[in-house]
């Protein structure tokens, strides 16, 4: 689509496109940081230790603040966060003797990263 443009009004019509693709390009950041908040949260879920399932259950995604340029998830386990570190790290216990950790949470953040980069690549390429 074009349109005639007086050289005296060009710099407010540059303006005006950038500022739809900026407010384009902060929707679909924001849509990739919110998918790939929950997946990672997924992620995290299906490699958790099962015990009772409630720490399993425990996991999930927090708003901490959202603006018009930008937004803020956290993935955290809603009341089961004291034991989180133990179980992806090992413990010792309390007799003698060590509990081994279950890596879950460091491979669902490294996975959650990769693919927010390559989600945010995408769509800024128009894909």
């Amino acid at each position: 689509m074009s349109r005639k443009i007086p050289i005296s009004e060009m710099d407010d019509a540059i303006m005006e496109e950038l500022q739809k693709y900026s407010k384009l390009a902060t929707d679909d950041m924001k849509d990739a940081v919110k998918d790939t908040a929950a997946s990672v949260r997924k992620d995290i879920q299906s490699g958790a230790p099962v015990d009772t399932g409630k720490y399993k259950k425990s996991w999930s995604v927090k708003n901490v603040h959202e603006d018009s340029e930008s937004i803020d998830l956290v993935v955290h386990s809603r009341n089961r966060y004291q034991i989180a570190h133990l179980l992806e790290n090992g413990h010792a216990k309390r007799g003698g003797g060590r509990v081994e950790g279950k890596p879950h949470i460091a491979p669902a953040e490294q996975r959650g990263n990769e693919t927010l980069v390559k989600t945010i690549e995408q769509k800024l390429k128009g894909g």
